[in-house]
């Protein structure tokens, strides 16, 4: 139903506006307790029996009871950044996506599923862009077995926080008791400002393969086996960087990977050993890839990083860098939750 409050505070919401990107006030405590007013911005991912459920930007779902609201109404999608190139969630899914290809996967009407012998959350999750062809609970007991069968923990990749990202699936999966295990930020910029910056990048080496000093610095891979190897070399215009240290082990003082596909070139697995931070290293990289990139023609930049990476948010603020959504990695809750089904 749509009910007024006294004064000038309405809410102007019914259940028709489950999807819409929404504004909610509410009551939190009681008059004893110090009661105090909270306001939430997302998206409103259901309302039933009373409450409502708005799943925000950095893909926390929010319950709220009804009979709390103050004031509600709906509100346009976030706008667009005015630094950087303008894209969709649709394309950068794809895109992000392509720059970090599975050993092996399987549609599932059209998610993804991927695997790559457990290097990595990204190529060892289901990237869901559409309908499974299945009810969710069945889709996702089909998802349990398909890892299971490889010995991988079930994940499943869902994006927030722009027009078009799955605040309804993350909603669903809490649903279902699954839960997030991290959260990431994808970020574009324009490409030729970080091509423009003036480190020294004389020292800086690049190349189309990688060799057992890049992976000796690179920290997520572990004893390099043949998937570790796939899934890097895996894009369509693949460079990696690298720095030389000035150890006798040869391992560099940094690293850093870049893919261009079409006009975008995303930068990963850009690395300083802890002994040469504050150098501009990274920068100098960046700049190195930056340059490859825009040799064949790419114009927009983008990367991930972890929410809670200070560092690295401060040199990408400085690159001109800016959030464009955030991506969650979902996995089961404790023991298979009943709402998970699979009929094969």
């Amino acid at each position: 139903m749509e009910f007024t409050m006294s004064g000038r505070l309405e809410v102007r919401l019914t259940p028709a506006d489950v999807g819409k990107r929404v504004s909610v006030r509410c009551v939190v405590g009681t008059p004893a307790e110090g009661a105090r007013l909270t306001d939430t911005v997302g998206v409103l991912t259901s309302w039933d029996g009373g409450v409502l459920s708005v799943t925000t930007r950095s893909g926390e779902g929010v319950r709220i009871a009804e009979s709390s609201l103050v004031a509600g109404k709906t509100v346009p999608p976030a706008p667009a950044r005015r630094r950087g190139p303008a894209a969709s969630f649709a394309e950068l899914a794809l895109v992000t996506a392509r720059a970090w290809q599975p050993v092996e996967s399987e549609l599932l009407g059209e998610w993804r599923l991927r695997a790559a012998g457990g290097f990595t959350r990204r190529a060892n999750s289901v990237l869901p862009l559409g309908d499974p062809g299945l009810p969710l609970g069945e889709a996702l007991g089909r998802v349990r077995r398909w890892y299971a069968e490889r010995g991988l923990p079930a994940r499943v990749q869902t994006a927030t926080g722009a027009e078009g990202t799955q605040e309804r699936l993350c909603a669903g999966l809490e649903e279902h008791g699954w839960r997030r295990e991290v959260t990431a930020e994808v970020r574009i910029a324009a490409l030729a400002p970080v091509g423009d910056l003036d480190p020294d990048v004389s020292a800086v080496r690049t190349g189309r393969e990688t060799d057992d000093a890049w992976l000796s610095r690179y920290q997520r891979s572990g004893t390099p086996g043949p998937h570790v190897l796939k899934v890097l070399g895996s894009g369509p215009s693949v460079w990696f960087a690298s720095v030389p240290g000035d150890g006798p082990d040869g391992t560099p003082a940094a690293i850093g990977r870049c893919v261009v596909d079409g006009r975008w070139a995303g930068f990963m697995a850009v690395e300083v050993g802890p002994e040469y931070r504050r150098r501009g290293l990274a920068t100098a990289v960046m700049t190195a890839l930056a340059r490859r990139a825009l040799e064949e023609g790419a114009s927009a930049a983008w990367l991930q990083m972890e929410a809670d990476n200070e560092g690295a948010r401060a040199l990408y603020d400085g690159m001109g860098f800016t959030t464009h959504h955030r991506y969650h990695h979902f996995r089961p809750g404790g023991g298979n939750s009943s709402r998970d089904t699979d009929s094969t």
